[in-house]
This record gives C-alpha cells, structure tokens and sequence, in this order.
C-alpha cells in the first residue's frame, strides 16, 4: 500500500518547478479532489489507506504500456463511431418507409431520425453516475450488447410506434462511449498526451453522422431500409465482441475500490479503505452524480457557455443533412444513391480540421505553457485555436447558401460543406479537450453535460430547418446561422482570458 501524497494545487501561485518533474506529478495527481464530495483525502501516516503502490505501479492505467492504451482508445474510438453512424446511416430509407407504413408524415418521419438523438441526450444522464460507481468497461460492454438488441428491434419493428421506441432505447443506450470516453482517456493519458488521443475518439460523433446517409443511400436502393438496421446490428456485433476481448477498466476509484476488497479478503483487516474512497452510501452517491452534469450546465458559466457553443457547431452537421436531399436532388438532379455522396465533402472538412488541430493545438499549448505558465499546461491554453475554427463556420454556410440558391455549379456549395466540417472538427474536439483537462476527475460528468446539450440541438434543429429555409431560402436562411456562429465566435477569446479565474474563484466553485 502506498502513502497518500497531497494533490498538486491549481492556483495560478504555483512555486516554479521544472516543467518534466511537473508532468510527472501531474500523471499521478491530474487535479485536486473537491473535499465536499465525500471523498476522503487520506492521512499519508494511516497503514489503513489503500493506495497505488508507488508511482509506477502496473495497475494505474496511466502507466500501462502504450500498446495496452491504445489497444483501449482505438476499440474505444470505433465504438463512439459506430453509434453516431446509426444517427443518419437510416436517414436515405426513410421514402421507404413512409411508403411501406402507409403515412405521408414528413415531420414524423423527420421524428424517426431525430429521435435516436434524444435517446443520446438522455442516456448520460443515468450513464455518467453508474461509471463512477460500477466502471467504465461495464457501461461499454451492457451497453454494446443492448444496442445490438434494440437496433435488431428496429430491423423488426411492424409499425411506426415501434420504429420509434427502438430507435430511442438504441440511442438511450449507445450514449456510453460518447458520454464517459473522454473519462477513460483522462484515465488513461496525461495531458501532454491527451491531444491525438482525444481528436481520434472525437473523430466518432463528428465523422459517423457524415458517413451514415452514404452506406445506407446504397443500402436502401439495394436492400430496403429493414436491411440498414441489419447491418448496423451485424456490426455492433463484432464490435462487441472486441470490446470484451480489449476494453478494461480505467476508473482509478473503482480499481482502488477492487483492490480493496480484494485485500479486505485477503487480510480480514475491514478497517482498510481506498484512498480515493467514498463517504456516501451507493444510494447517496448515485443521486448525487446524477444531479453534477446539471450542476455543470446551471452553475458552471464556463462548461455552460463553451457546452452551448460547441452543441450550435454540432447541430450544424444535422441542419445542413436535412437540406442535402432537396439541393442536390431537385437542383442538381442527383440520385438517390448518388446524393449521398455529397456527404463526404463534409467528412473530408471534418479530417482538416483534425489535421490542423493535430498540427498546431498541442504546439499552442506548449508555447503558452512555457511562455507564462513555467511549462505547465492548463486548460486555457488548449482555446488559441478555436478561434480559428470560429471563422470557418459562418464562411462555410454563407458559401453554402448563396451559392446552392444561386445554383452555381455543385462542386462550390459542396465546397462551403468542406469549410463547415473543418471548423466542427476544430471546436468539437478544442471543447471536448478543455472540459477534460479542465475537470478531470469529473471529465466524464462535464463531457456528459455537454454530450445532452449536443444531442437535443442536434434532434431539435432539423425539425425546423426546412421551414426555415421555405421561409428564408438557402441564402438567408444559412446566412442567419452564419451570423449566430459570428455572435458566438468571441466565446474562446473570453474563456482565454477568464477562464481560470471561473473556474478557480470560490464564488464559481460548484459542490459536485
């Protein structure tokens, strides 16, 4: 058993230390406990205190061999694509539909798409809190295996009602990965690490909604809609199957928990406790991390706005997929098939904008680490960059817009899609990024926040878009969104500015 060590404050008075001596006490101690959550904060001279033992013990994740991590992230990675990839894979079989349930109903029809999202909103909600009680790998593999069983009742379903409860339930779900996978990077990775490990996992939710409408254009045609679900369900299979062979628990409170029961059995010595053990009961515990993504919407001014900003940029994927059919089909004259092809313009935007984040976010970081902060990152310094990714948004949907209205030659509106993707990318992953380093014992409640004002803009926008666009056209219509992005595009320069005085000053300090 190893001695508890105080953890590393993060007050902007830290005494100056050699930057790679930092980094390696960040690795152990990422931030402070917040002492009102029940956590105890062990006395380093109790023999009763369950603890890693020492700083390179081979159970702490962060130090498992890079093999074993990014066996996790990347089986990780493929799961959080896989349950976007149903959000729009069904989106071209819809016509099928409507003809084979005997309905006219575009709204509802638009419902049967959307509503897979509001199961994204609402499944963080119950998902966050049972990671940090039961574990990270047990939320993947329950979750894997409901999926395959309710997208398999999508396959089946014999009327609308049914299509739709299904589609929810597979949402509600298939939200784990998205939810609590910046947690287990946390676990897994410190920050100067974090930064390709985050944009691979990002990659999911950002390019799965772009790829879905192609495989399922030609699936439709081919096949029928019942045969996308099929396939979907195959795929969550042998998913699955690599998640129980590779997925491992991460959560170093849930691991210090095992180890102590282990040792409780093995010593009959009851008195010892995990270090980073709980005060509460499982009842108190549960409800208490119910309620900490709200407390992060609510009270957090710093998750809400950043949240609020990155969930606009999402919902802008799905707005701009519910005009692609009637652009490029009435306009351009593309097929059924062919139309969604036009996805990938934004698929290809969404990978520069990786490579741009890749190429020069961790590279910001340093230089403002070592320029002001004796070397030692802090979250502010991963938001330089999104004001970059601020710009392409409003560019990309004016170029869109006025030139799809215009008529103009297809390859330029599907150019404006490519600059939209990129900016996406760029804030999506900056956002995810900040809010891990920033709360990394609670990454997994602060991404989950996010994650439910992502998924409801993302289900709420596309049901308004088409009367957005009869009543304003495509000009104007992308136009007012443009202008919303340019209203929202000063958001980083604040948080750059402000961000850790309102994250720091007690006035601001949340009880999680």
């Amino acid at each position: 058993m190893a001695t508890a060590q105080e953890p590393q404050s993060h007050e902007p008075n830290l005494p100056k230390y050699d930057a790679l001596e930092m980094e390696k006490q960040q690795q152990q101690h990422d931030v402070p406990t917040p002492p009102d959550d029940g956590v105890r904060i062990a006395d380093e001279l109790d023999p009763n205190v369950v603890d890693w033992d020492g700083p390179d013990d081979p159970a702490n994740p962060l130090n498992w061999s890079p093999l074993k991590k990014w066996a996790n992230i990347v089986v990780l990675a493929i799961i959080t694509f896989n349950v976007p990839l149903a959000s729009t894979m069904f989106a071209p079989g819809v016509p099928q539909l409507l003809e084979d349930f005997d309905t006219r109903n575009e709204s509802l029809a638009t419902f049967v798409v959307s509503v897979y999202i509001l199961g994204l909103a609402f499944g963080p909600l119950a998902l966050a809190p049972m990671s940090e009680l039961y574990g990270r790998a047990m939320i993947y593999h329950v979750g894997n295996v409901l999926f395959i069983i309710f997208t398999a009742g999508c396959a089946l379903s014999t009327s609308m009602g049914m299509l739709i409860a299904f589609r929810f339930l597979s949402g509600l779900v298939g939200a784990g990965p998205i939810t609590i996978g910046a947690g287990t990077i946390a676990d897994l990775m410190t920050v100067r690490q974090r930064g390709m490990a985050m944009s691979v996992w990002s990659l999911g939710p950002l390019l799965g909604p772009s790829i879905g409408p192609i495989a399922g254009g030609f699936l439709a045609q081919a096949e029928g809609w019942r045969w996308i679900f099929w396939v979907l369900t195959a795929t969550a299979g042998v998913i699955t199957i690599m998640g129980f062979v590779v997925l491992r628990e991460t959560n170093a409170p849930v691991l210090l928990k095992r180890k102590t029961q282990r040792l409780q059995k093995q010593t009959g010595n009851m008195q010892l406790r995990s270090k980073l053990g709980s005060n509460l009961n499982p009842r108190e515990l549960f409800l208490r991390s119910i309620l900490r993504p709200s407390k992060f919407l609510v009270f957090s001014p710093v998750c809400l706005l950043l949240s609020i900003y990155g969930a606009f940029i999402y919902a802008m994927i799905y707005f701009m997929f519910s005009t692609f059919s009637f652009v490029f089909q009435e306009t351009y004259g593309f097929g059924q098939s062919t139309v969604g092809l036009v996805y990938i313009a934004l698929g290809i935007g969404m990978m520069i904008g990786l490579a741009i984040q890749q190429a020069t976010g961790n590279r910001i970081m340093s230089k403002l680490a070592n320029r002001h902060h004796s070397g030692k990152p802090k979250p502010e310094y991963r938001l330089p960059i999104m004001i970059l990714g601020g710009l392409f948004i409003p560019s990309g949907l004016f170029i869109y817009g006025w030139t799809a209205q215009a008529h103009i030659q297809w390859a330029v509106p599907l150019l404006g899609t490519l600059v939209v993707g990129t900016g996406v990318s760029i804030i999506n992953i900056s956002v995810n990024l900040y809010l891990v380093d920033a709360y990394t014992v609670y990454a997994a409640s602060a991404l989950a926040a996010s994650t439910i004002l992502r998924s409801i803009f993302g289900a709420t926008f596309p049901l308004f878009a088409l009367q957005l666009f009869d009543s304003l056209g495509l000009g104007w219509g992308n136009s007012l969104l443009g202008f919303v992005a340019v209203c929202m595009w000063p958001i980083p320069a604040l948080f750059i500015r402000y961000g850790e005085y309102l994250r720091t000053a007690p006035k601001f300090q949340i009880k999680l």
